[in-house]
């Protein structure tokens, strides 16, 4: 026959003091609105910051830059020099509209994405001599480096 009284407790096991607290807690984070608030959150901050992907290779006579910029046309890419820096800046500009079946516009959004990207050379750039293309979702750039002047030492 088996016995279905409650087992005495152990006097070596010790309950876990706030362990009904944390269950209650975590169920709480599971939920929604809560946990699709937590996963937008999470979402936002896996979302690259700088906004689209850049590489420098410097040479000797020149630096190469290569942004990655898939589904963005050419008319949406503006490069812009000044000193020492250039800066590729993508703007898009979409107007979202839903109709409904009778073809009649009930929501029309503007929406607008802008990102950019700068980057900084050890020397000037001469913007008459910056080549750029764009081609499959990459724009290439190449900047001449540009000649010092030398400074010859004499002596006293």
């Amino acid at each position: 026959m088996t016995d279905n009284l409650p087992k005495k407790p152990d006097p070596n096991s010790r309950p876990e003091p706030f362990g009904e607290i944390a269950k209650a807690m975590n169920e709480f984070f599971h939920e929604r609105p809560v946990r699709g608030f937590l996963q937008s959150i999470d979402e936002f901050f896996k979302a690259p910051l700088a906004g689209f992907p850049v590489t420098l290779k410097s040479y000797d006579r020149e630096h190469h830059i290569v942004a990655e910029l898939p589904g963005i046309k050419k008319e949406q890419i503006n490069i812009s020099v000044l000193n020492h820096s250039l800066t590729i800046s993508v703007a898009n500009h979409e107007i979202v509209t839903e109709e409904d079946s009778l073809k009649k516009v009930y929501n029309k959004r503007h929406k607008v994405q802008e990102m950019s990207r700068t980057i900084n050379l050890p020397q000037p750039i001469n913007e008459k001599k910056v080549k750029a293309s764009y081609h499959d979702g990459l724009l290439t750039i190449i900047i001449p480096k540009q000649p010092g002047k030398k400074i010859h030492i004499i002596n006293d």
